[in-house]
């Protein structure tokens, strides 16, 4: 992937001046203690001293990641320095759905990866010791101006959430936050969830398989969501802002292994991640422009799509209640999820 060489390359030149700068401090010690018997001297090497000691260590680290709108943040904080400065040299991996970089996460194949906040919570539920470390990505709380709808064609019956049930609907993945929140939104309009069959494909697909008529509908984020919009397709419902206007719809998160073994890496990459997602939440200009890097979209594309918001905080309210759908709908059987344990 061109945009994944580049930022390797862009890493690899960084460490170069790192090295470069490194090396020029050193010089610079050696030069200035050219004289043992010199009290400027004697200082002078007591403060590079010091100086080195506070750098932190270049820790490489490998994150997983979708390459959706979503993510913008990160690629972001890569550009802008962010993550050099605390030290950590990034590359990020592209997966198609949260549920898939959850157990590269758990076995160790990345160190950090981004996902919805439903396939964390039932990764939770089954066992696996993960923690978010922090905020993703949030829903705009405006029905029909929000980064995720439910697209249908527009000679479709389907007017309203209700008229999804009993339809064939295709979602990026199973039993995610997708299928939870359309449960959500068809029940709350007076439809019947239960009879609503879901169809497994990556977000690319879905809007060629709902202009084929392969499926009924589909649930896209952006830039899918302005793509499908630009080739005749509706939306009926955004599935996140109905849900919950704030709702916390995808987390970046670790494995409690490597929380107890990286603590100082953790906090590092928390502090980055939340400086990124600043940047990118203030300027939405290089938000839209960073896409061109990592997706196919066009630069009309680029501007056209909605921007999610990208909040430091995490809405512990609206995760609880993906917790709570996630039982009712049977994704979680026994107890409901232990949101505290799962949040920072």
């Amino acid at each position: 992937m061109n945009g994944t060489v580049r930022r390797r390359v862009a890493a690899l030149r960084l460490g170069a001046l790192v090295a470069a700068g490194a090396l020029m401090l050193a010089a610079c010690g050696s030069s200035s203690g050219s004289d043992p018997s010199s009290e400027t001297s004697t200082t002078s090497d007591a403060s590079m001293t010091e100086d080195t000691s506070s750098t932190p260590e270049t820790v490489a680290l490998s994150i997983g990641v979708i390459p959706i709108l979503d993510v913008a943040p990160i690629y972001l904080g890569i550009e802008q320095g962010f993550f050099a400065d605390e030290g950590l040299d990034v590359t990020l991996e592209t997966a198609q759905g949260g549920a898939a970089i959850v157990p590269g996460v758990v076995s160790g194949q990345f160190q950090f990866g981004f996902s919805n906040v439903v396939s964390l919570l039932l990764a939770q539920s089954n066992g696996l010791d993960i923690k978010v470390v922090a905020s993703g990505v949030a829903s705009t709380g405006e029905d029909g101006a929000d980064f995720g709808a439910v697209l249908v064609p527009e000679g479709s019956d389907i007017q309203s959430a209700a008229d999804l049930a009993g339809k064939r609907i295709a979602v990026n993945t199973l039993q995610n936050i997708n299928t939870t929140t359309i449960n959500k939104v068809v029940s709350d309009a007076g439809g019947d969830p239960s009879t609503i069959e879901y169809v497994e494909l990556a977000f690319p697909d879905i809007v060629p398989a709902i202009v084929a008529g392969d499926v009924d509908a589909g649930q896209v984020v952006e830039p899918f969501l302005t793509i499908g919009q630009g080739q005749g397709l509706r939306q009926v419902v955004s599935n996140y802002a109905a849900t919950d206007p704030n709702l916390e719809v995808g987390a970046y998160f670790t494995s409690g292994d490597y929380i107890a073994q990286h603590p100082d890496v953790v906090e590092r990459f928390t502090k980055a991640m939340n400086t990124s997602l600043e940047y990118a939440d203030a300027n939405p200009d290089a938000a839209r422009a960073i896409l061109a890097t990592y997706t196919s979209m066009d630069e009309a594309t680029q501007q056209a799509v909605t921007l999610p918001r990208w909040p430091t905080e995490i809405s512990t309210e609206s995760v609880q209640l993906l917790a709570d759908l996630a039982v009712q709908d049977g994704m979680i059987t026994g107890a409901t999820p232990d949101v505290a344990a799962l949040l920072p």
